[in-house]
């Protein structure tokens, strides 16, 4: 009986093993972003501007405009044209990464 339990439990093990992890539908560093969204947002109650991503990832400007217009084409933010801190995450929080 033992030896049918382990043999279930390690049917069970190499299925789970087996199954192939979802991929998620952005880069390491575009979560970085997305997760830097999710908390900003959560931390100040209003969405952050592009100028706080420049100051967090130490970048330049045109390096995180070329990210949000990236993030936005893939669809995972939306913003409103015209309006300073309209950017506005797309994704459930689950499945953003940790911000390091």
């Amino acid at each position: 009986m033992r030896s049918d339990s382990v043999k279930g439990e390690s049917d069970y093990l190499a299925a789970a093993v087996s199954i192939p992890s979802a991929t998620p539908p952005f880069t390491e560093l575009q979560g970085q972003y997305l997760a830097f969204i999710y908390a900003y947002t959560k931390l100040n109650r209003r969405f952050p501007a592009e100028a706080d991503m420049q100051r967090y990832f130490g970048t330049t400007p045109p390096t995180v405009h070329r990210m949000v217009l990236e993030l936005e084409r893939r669809g995972l933010i939306r913003r409103s044209a015209g309006q300073a801190r309209s950017i506005e995450l797309l994704l459930a929080p689950e499945l953003l990464p940790v911000l390091r």
